[in-house]
């Protein structure tokens, strides 16, 4: 009797063993979403104080809006220009995401957008991004670190939103907030460092006001020997009329070697009317194929 039920199970652990191999095929083949999004000034709040410019959203535009951030559906999506938790959770009202933003005295906050099983370990406030306390003008956003994990791996996410204006011009132009650009790039460079020194996997995203390039100067004094993957690298956005990307998405330590190749998506927003206003930046995305 006990010889059968032996032979029994040896003869089924073929397939059992395929079985596990299968599920852990289907595990590796799911990628993760990364994603980044300006939403132009994101708000409920009143508008006075605020720049007349802004969008003036109606119910149709919010609900496309929240439409579109469905259709991305990203696992980890960075966000920019958004005032408080309220504008975002209805962008987002899902309370299985789990949401975070800065809370500077600002009308275009940063934060994160996650989706199960991706939680916060760890965050901070990064306040020497804003340079206004050294040069004057209006506050600027901060930097915000965060430390993420989905049960198994970790990641370190620097999400920013750097001063506008020197989008294309040289190193050494003192004019058009390029001062103000090159002391946020330090301060990116050291957070990177930080994160090479600890043999971390790390993410920098978000609005960089600049067209990086392999062999811009700016985005050369970043990196230094770092060597992180310029996800949009070589690639103009359909956003906009073809510009080249000011929102960008870098991959450092391990995290180098996740992004899926020919993975870089720009979400194209649907054909607009005068009734309908979203915003002036495009999602960018990227996959990530993690051990």
């Amino acid at each position: 009797m006990c010889s059968a039920i032996l032979a029994l199970r040896a003869d089924r652990l073929p397939l059992l063993l395929l079985i596990v191999w299968a599920l852990s095929r289907t595990v590796e083949a799911a990628p993760v979403k990364i994603a980044t999004w300006n939403l132009d000034w994101l708000t409920l709040l009143p508008t006075p104080g605020l720049p007349r410019d802004i969008p003036h959203r109606s119910l149709r535009d919010w609900s496309e809006l929240a439409a579109i951030g469905q259709r991305l559906n990203a696992d980890i999506l960075a966000v920019q220009e958004v005032s408080d938790l309220a504008a975002l959770r209805r962008l987002f009202p899902s309370r299985d995401k789990t949401l975070i933003l800065s809370q500077a005295p600002i009308a275009q906050n940063i934060g994160l957008v996650l989706q199960p099983p991706w939680h916060i370990l760890a965050h901070d406030e990064l306040p020497a991004f804003d340079r206004s306390p050294i040069h004057g003008g209006h506050a600027l956003r901060p930097g915000l670190d965060v430390l993420i994990g989905n049960g198994i791996q970790t990641l370190h996410i620097l999400v920013v939103h750097l001063k506008s204006g020197c989008w294309d011009r040289l190193w050494n132009e003192n004019g058009h907030s390029c001062p103000i650009l090159r002391e946020q790039i330090a301060l990116v460079s050291d957070w990177m460092a930080a994160r090479e020194n600890k043999g971390e996997a790390y993410v920098v995203l978000g609005d960089f006001n600049r067209r990086l390039t392999l062999h811009d100067p700016y985005f050369l004094k970043m990196t230094g020997s770092l060597k992180p993957v310029l996800t949009t690298s070589g690639f103009a956005s359909p956003c906009e009329g073809g510009n080249y990307f000011i929102d960008h998405i870098l991959l450092g330590g391990a995290a180098r070697a996740w992004l899926v190749r020919d993975s870089l998506r720009v979400l194209i927003y649907p054909p607009r009317d005068t009734a309908l206003t979203l915003s002036d930046h495009c999602p960018v995305s990227v996959k990530l194929s993690l051990p």
